[in-house]
């Protein structure tokens, strides 16, 4: 038996589920930017404008959709991009951690372009996993997308653990952002290529990912939650970080049964297994001749335009922008959210430790949204042939609930209105890498993804700054940097809960618009993938 292959799409995804789950440092915003505030002394339009800049970073990918085309074709032209998202978190969290340690002072407008480049960092990362996992995986884009953004939803709440572990400040929490993505990225890198295969693959394998993904989530609501009620000792801190860290590294174990497996598999099948792969395809033979037009007729239908645009091309189409705008409803007020949930949680009379529980807590709800939104719709695309835009829809609805009970100001109400806006936020980000990659096609998929995620930062810069920011500070006493109470920001989430419900609106028209398309094309196209 011929030994396995060092590189495989089973390594590939393990090594980009690694670097996911420390990528995503802006998520910790909410940890360091009391210290941040403080150390700078900003009022709160300024650290919101900190903030939004943090947002552009994260979410305007369009740079390393860029570099992603044009990097040379091959399987190594992951690399570039990891490499050069190492080098951004590196050039952006060093600088911010010498300024706030008094090191070396910053004026605002520096102070920005340092969050650009560190947030900036997370889209190159997430730009070559994504990429990779779907080219890998065509078939089970829902799936690999879910699995790749939420390993990145949860890397907040993993990075927080290593903070509380290490009994770090803030400040030096802020130099661990600095090192640790970049390490990880550059030890990882070798492993994330792409690997066009038409090989079968065994699924089981797909979802023993998806099941680590939510074993980790849960093992980690577990550990936040026992530290928010019980006293735990730094031995036992200590001890439950090291469970954490074999769950993470988990993924790897998977890839090399899966690597040994498939070699296996590639040798001369036994007597048994012949008879297997006569039956697997005579089904096949019945199920093709009943489908042979269906499918021929889809694949007309996908080379008239519905597939592989171009960025210019995308954007000349209705459904480009209706998708952007749905987002920037959505995406918008979750940042807007998530940024602020320290000064809410201050307004309200929460504690500091609740607060970033809360942070960390948020973590595990987006990857719950992303994970859950990637399965699911996966799930009844398969079923029924039902567009992803519908779930779009359906989360901003929920999302408007959640504004609203956060607007209400009640005992408790920051908690559950963040857990329904952390899911609802998290399953967008989810579906709409799919949506893209199903409407627009592949070719040019990392590129009109990252150029439709710039409505993340687009709505987070009109809700967070003007709006949330605008009314604290119009709340707030005169000369004083605080605001106490719920009318803080009880208008700001009211007016989120009803962008949300526009939202919603928004994603419907494009459910319509493509309901069509989704069951004659991408319906019938995945249909052939059914015994993959």
């Amino acid at each position: 038996m011929a030994p396995p292959r060092a590189r495989t799409r089973w390594s590939a995804l393990a090594a980009g589920a690694l670097i996911q789950c420390c990528a995503g440092s802006s998520y910790c915003f909410g940890v360091y930017s009391p210290a941040l505030k403080a150390s700078q002394r900003y009022d709160q339009s300024a650290l919101d404008a900190v903030a939004f800049f943090k947002d552009v970073g994260a979410n305007a990918g369009v740079l390393s959709g860029f570099l992603a085309a044009w990097a040379p074709a091959g399987r190594r032209r992951p690399w570039i991009v990891l490499l050069a998202g190492a080098a951004l978190c590196a050039a952006g969290y060093l600088p911010m951690w010498l300024a706030v340690a008094g090191i070396a002072p910053a004026p605002l407008p520096l102070m920005c372009a340092y969050m650009l480049l560190a947030a900036q960092a997370q889209t190159f990362f997430n730009t070559a996993d994504v990429v990779s996992a779907v080219e890998n995986f065509p078939d089970r884009r829902g799936t690999v997308i879910g699995i790749m953004k939420g390993f990145l939803g949860l890397s907040g709440a993993i990075l927080v653990q290593i903070y509380r572990t290490l009994h770090i400040d803030p400040t030096t929490f802020i130099l661990m952002l600095a090192v640790l993505p970049t390490a990880i990225t550059l030890m990882l890198m070798y492993f994330v290529d792409v690997h066009n295969s038409n090989e079968r693959y065994n699924k089981k394998f797909l979802d023993a990912f998806s099941l680590i993904a939510v074993t980790v989530a849960v093992y980690l609501m577990i550990v936040i939650i026992c530290d928010r009620v019980f006293m735990i000792s730094s031995a036992v801190q200590s001890v439950c970080f090291a469970i954490l860290l074999l769950l993470v590294l988990s993924p790897v174990a998977v890839a090399v049964k899966a690597q040994k497996t498939e070699s296996i598999q590639h040798e001369e099948p036994t007597s048994e297994q012949r008879i297997g792969l006569l039956q697997e395809e005579v089904a096949e033979g019945s199920e093709s001749a009943g489908s042979s037009t269906a499918l021929g007729a889809s694949n007309q239908d996908l080379s008239a335009g519905k597939e592989n645009l171009n960025v210019l091309q995308a954007m000349g189409k209705l459904n480009f922008w209706l998708l952007f705008l749905a987002m920037a409803c959505g995406m918008g007020s979750g940042l807007a959210t998530v940024n602020n949930i320290s000064q809410i949680g201050g307004s309200l009379g929460y504690t500091y430790k609740e607060t970033s529980t809360l942070v960390t807590l948020w973590s595990i709800w987006n990857f719950s949204g992303r994970f859950g939104a990637g399965f699911i719709s996966d799930h009844f695309l398969r079923l029924r042939g039902v567009g992803r835009p519908f779930f779009i829809g359906v989360t901003l609805l929920i999302m408007s609930v959640g504004h609203a009970i956060i607007s209400s100001g009640l005992p408790a109400s920051l908690y559950i209105g963040s857990v329904l806006v952390g899911l609802c936020y998290g399953c967008q980000w989810a579906l709409m890498p799919s949506i893209t990659s199903e409407i627009f096609g592949l070719n040019h998929f990392g590129t009109i993804f990252n150029m439709v995620a710039v409505a993340s930062p687009v709505g987070s810069y009109i809700l967070s700054v003007r709006v949330v920011g605008f009314i604290y500070d119009m709340e707030s006493p005169p000369d004083d940097h605080g605001c106490q109470g719920k009318h803080c920001f009880a208008l700001s989430f009211m007016i989120m809960s009803c962008v949300c419900v526009f939202g919603s609106a928004i994603a419907f028209v494009l459910f319509i618009r493509t309901r069509k398309f989704y069951r004659r094309v991408v319906y019938a196209r995945l249909q052939s993938f059914l015994d993959t």
